[in-house]
């Protein structure tokens, strides 16, 4: 066993570093600049049951530090993405992927979920609840308690697959979302997902997004999922993937220290499509540096 090497819900991976949902597509977009199989896993695009064009444009602003995006889930539909991206995926991924999941009712969560996880290169089921830029679901699932262990057991009582449940920050206490997700039979819990914002253009006096707000994501939004992260890996016994604004392998190790088991990468994907790669092959020398032996063990 590597000293990267780690277990997440069961599954043993090469190493904690996976892409995150919305920035790495379907991986085979990817697969044409490096071998993506160097890669722990990842968490291929946000699936509902129908196709979405998603929000109407511009979908993405600039900020210091990061940038807003309101894509909306734009997909092909949970029907195409099993006929056709997961067979082009299959040709050069030759490990378990995340299928990440998201819908606009209890019932559209479990009818993609299900379809999902009979398909055998699915390794987990990430059920987002915390998608901020779509209206009447995805967030709107993840601020409430007792409407996240609701969904969350409603997929978990038609699936297999390890579930993740993928929370938002936008909450007061995000312990108390994590613990009814674990009450309610998560296997793991993701986050963060984006913080909500917004800009204006001066020369227009108007939002910048058509959407007018978007979600917030890269380095600014660091020390807040660092701490998210650290509260809920305290706050639950199920394993916690970290997320939001990380951008290194000192990152990385930070996450860990917080007690993430595996980290998603995101933003950084669409400013350096390389991030990933570069980070698995820094990971051992930073470990070094700062004299960590086995991740598992840190």
């Amino acid at each position: 066993m590597g000293r990267l090497t780690t277990n997440l819900c069961g599954i043993d991976i090469d190493n904690p570093i996976i892409p995150a949902s919305g920035t790495f597509g379907y991986g085979y977009e990817f697969a044409e600049l490096y071998d993506i199989n160097c890669l722990g896993t990842f968490s291929f695009k946000g699936t509902t049951k129908e196709p979405r064009f998603g929000n109407e444009t511009p979908r993405i602003a600039e900020t210091p530090s990061g940038m807003l995006n309101s894509v909306g889930l734009q997909n092909p539909g949970v029907e195409k993405v099993i006929s056709e991206e997961l067979p082009k995926l299959k040709k050069v991924f030759h490990k378990k992927v995340m299928a990440n999941v998201s819908g606009f009712s209890e019932e559209e969560y479990v009818y993609t979920a299900r379809k999902l996880d009979q398909e055998d290169m699915v390794g987990w089921i990430e059920l987002n609840i915390s998608c901020p830029n779509v209206h009447g679901g995805g967030m709107s699932f993840g601020t409430r308690a007792e409407d996240a262990a609701k969904v969350t057991a409603a997929v978990k009582k038609e699936i297999k697959k390890p579930l993740i449940v993928k929370l938002s920050p936008n909450v007061t206490d995000i312990t108390e979302i994590a613990k009814a997700c674990e009450g309610a039979g998560a296997d793991a819990i993701s986050l963060i997902n984006t913080l909500m914002g917004m800009r204006f253009d001066l020369k227009t006096k108007k939002p910048i997004l058509a959407n007018v707000t978007g979600g917030l994501s890269g380095p600014a939004v660091f020390p807040v999922a660092l701490r998210m992260v650290y509260q809920t890996a305290n706050a639950v016994q199920i394993p916690v993937i970290g997320m939001g604004g990380i951008s290194s392998a000192e990152d990385v190790l930070e996450m860990r220290l917080a007690g993430a088991s595996a980290v998603e990468i995101g933003a950084a994907n669409l400013t350096n499509p390389y991030i990933c790669r570069d980070i698995i092959e820094e990971l051992p020398k930073v470990m070094d540096k700062y004299g960590v032996e086995q991740w598992q063990k840190m």
